[in-house]
């Protein structure tokens, strides 16, 4: 696995590289897709804004990640990508990546082996918003992904579709039980 992602990062090695600052869009929903950029430090989120002023949070792309792969073969971008911290991306033209791959397997197979793993997460994500009750999607998370560490709980209402005092109010009914 750490030589399968060292293939992804090595297509990057000589790409230019763009500093965010935390707010600052990478591209937005509908811009023509020119380039693939790779996340070397920070995060970006990838949202869709919605008709109530409110986003959509679709993806967040961490350190030694892509960013919107899935839009490699796209005219244009689906969503909006920000920075929610400081953040440096490498990015490179689209039909260079694209060569790239080509020639180097391995980064390739990277790529087929996290996107596999997000339909999985997202696919878990879909059931857990199925269930009706906090607690049981509560249940649900924790027995996939364990307890969060603190700080975290905010992030864990949001992933499994409860406003957070919904969350701490389950949370503190269980540690009257």
């Amino acid at each position: 696995m750490i030589g399968i992602m060292s293939a992804l990062q090595s297509l990057f090695d000589q790409a230019q590289e763009l500093t965010l600052q935390t707010g600052t869009a990478l591209f937005r929903r509908n811009d023509q897709v020119r380039r693939m950029f790779f996340n070397r430090t920070g995060a970006i989120n990838l949202e869709r804004p919605l008709a109530d002023g409110t986003a959509l949070t679709l993806h967040t792309a961490v350190e030694g990640m892509l960013i919107a792969e899935a839009s490699l073969f796209a005219d244009a971008y689906h969503c909006d990508a920000l920075a929610t911290v400081p953040t440096v991306v490498a990015r490179l033209p689209r039909e260079r990546f694209i060569k790239l791959l080509a020639e180097m397997p391995e980064a390739s197979l990277s790529i087929i082996k996290a996107q596999a793993s997000e339909v999985q997460s997202q696919r878990a994500r879909i059931e857990i918003l199925r269930l009706r009750r906090v607690a049981e999607r509560l249940n649900a998370w924790l027995e996939l992904n364990g307890v969060p560490i603190k700080g975290e709980w905010k992030r864990i209402a949001d992933k499994i579709g409860v406003s957070p005092p919904a969350l701490y109010r389950e949370i503190a009914r269980r540690k009257r039980v």
